[in-house]
């Protein structure tokens, strides 16, 4: 059977294959798309469009008004015709063709009819749930917070996303301590800082001893819904240097945060992160603790960046702390052999999906086939969507498996796996390793 001959089997066969998404940012108050800005100034979208020469490059607020809508819009439009090429506009196009069944470019002048019609979707109650039926989507994992009042609680999960205590940002050497405090001074878990933070609130708790880390992680930590949540989202900044920190470090490098260094943030963090895992452990067995990986602040986003001694640095920590189940977000495709030779080697580790600069079909395949040659299908998720909205989990659905289709039709090629084998495979990282590894259950 030839390649493309194969890719189609296969290709059909994914298809009647289910799958959890275990990673998005999907709100429960608006599950699908509310209008054209929703599907069209996503924010991979966007970073397409900003890179051709459209003047705005930040993301849409949560919220946003009419003007600020219509104006982004009217400034998209032009730049369109210049990223028909990349992934990104393909996404684009599978969700206005198969959802909407609109195949005309979008322009000045039919834009807003566009509008018109997902806006008359977004009314429909069943929608939703009816693109994750297209999907074959049986569960979506999204942010804590975003469960609102539990109204979707029949098709979402979620994840902690809370405070990151190993992110940095840009010129803000304490921020590590920032993000604690932040969460010291909230009684419940809330929405987590940007990516790119531009101004800080004034907060009534401040950290000034190694006694109010302490207090803010319990506090922190007695405030982790256990129960409702399947795993604590956070990130490993690879500017960070981590290693074991001691007491009198912590307080030399608290007496000088007005004037922290870089190497005060980086003590501030790996004390905090120690701390954290070591409260962390007594829950062991009730949260996963995934960590996005190689990707650092830009200025409205973020570039892919990953140095080898992170890689390495981070095992002595999955090491130091082997009752706690650690899943990585990898953002770096030329960490991904690297990442799993550990993933051999150390039982807590494993992977999910393919994270922001790595959601690109090229990146996937390689991603995908590192990851079978190299790693047991039970320490591998095969798919998360990071998605805002239920249009793009469904097209990113779409993007995925037919990666996963072209790899296995590959292997298959090679007389390495058979077509039952591929299919088998695909199932255990789609559907049944979320279970097993995250305790995802399926809607």
């Amino acid at each position: 059977m030839k390649n493309d001959s194969l890719t189609h089997t296969l290709g059909e066969g994914l298809a009647e294959i289910p799958a959890l998404d275990c990673h998005s940012h999907i709100d429960a108050s608006h599950l699908s798309a509310r209008g054209l800005h929703d599907v069209l100034l996503y924010h991979m979208v966007i970073s397409d469009l900003y890179s051709a020469g459209c003047p705005n490059g930040g993301r849409l607020a949560e919220h946003p008004d009419k003007n600020e809508i219509h104006n982004r819009i009217s400034e998209a439009i032009p730049y369109l015709k210049y990223i028909q090429n990349t992934s990104c506009y393909w996404g684009l196009k599978i969700i206005l063709r198969d959802l909407y069944h609109w195949t005309e470019p979008i322009s000045e002048d039919n834009w807003l009819t566009l509008d018109g019609l997902i806006k008359e979707r977004s009314t429909d109650s069943d929608w939703p749930r009816e693109v994750m039926r297209k999907a074959n989507s049986r569960r979506i994992g999204t942010e804590f917070w975003r469960g609102h009042d539990g109204s979707a609680d029949d098709i979402l999960q979620y994840s902690l996303e809370w405070a990151f205590f190993t992110r940095t940002q840009w010129g803000q050497n304490d921020i590590p301590l920032f993000e604690l405090e932040k969460a010291w001074n909230e009684n419940e878990p809330s929405p987590p800082l940007p990516v790119t933070l531009e101004s800080r609130p004034k907060l009534d708790r401040v950290i000034r001893t190694i006694d109010d880390v302490h207090n803010a992680i319990q506090h922190y930590c007695d405030r982790i819904p256990y129960e409702r949540v399947l795993s604590t989202a956070q990130h490993f900044s690879t500017d960070i240097n981590y290693r074991p920190v001691s007491d009198s470090e912590m307080e030399t490098a608290l007496s000088r945060r007005s004037d922290a260094t870089i190497q005060d943030r980086d003590v501030y963090a790996n004390f905090i992160l120690e701390a954290f895992l070591t409260e962390l452990d007594k829950h062991a067995d009730e949260i996963v603790y995934q960590f996005s990986l190689g990707a650092e602040p830009l200025p409205y986003e973020t570039g892919s960046k990953l140095r080898q001694e992170t890689i390495f640095q981070l095992a002595q920590i999955f090491e130091r702390h082997p009752q706690l189940r650690f899943q990585v977000f990898l953002s770096s495709e030329h960490a991904s052999p690297a990442l799993c030779t550990l993933a051999r080697e150390l039982p807590n580790l494993s992977f999910a999906g393919y994270w922001w600069h790595n959601f690109f079909p090229s990146t996937i395949r390689k991603v995908i086939a590192d990851r079978l040659d190299m790693v047991a299908a039970n320490k591998q998720i095969g798919f998360f969507s990071d998605a805002y909205t239920m249009e793009w989990a469904y097209a990113k659905a779409i993007l995925v498996r037919k990666q996963l289709a072209e790899v296995l039709a590959q292997k298959v090629s090679q007389g390495q796996y058979s077509i039952d084998d591929s299919l088998s495979i695909a199932r255990q990282i789609l559907f049944v390793t979320p279970q097993s590894l995250l305790g995802m259950q399926p809607a």
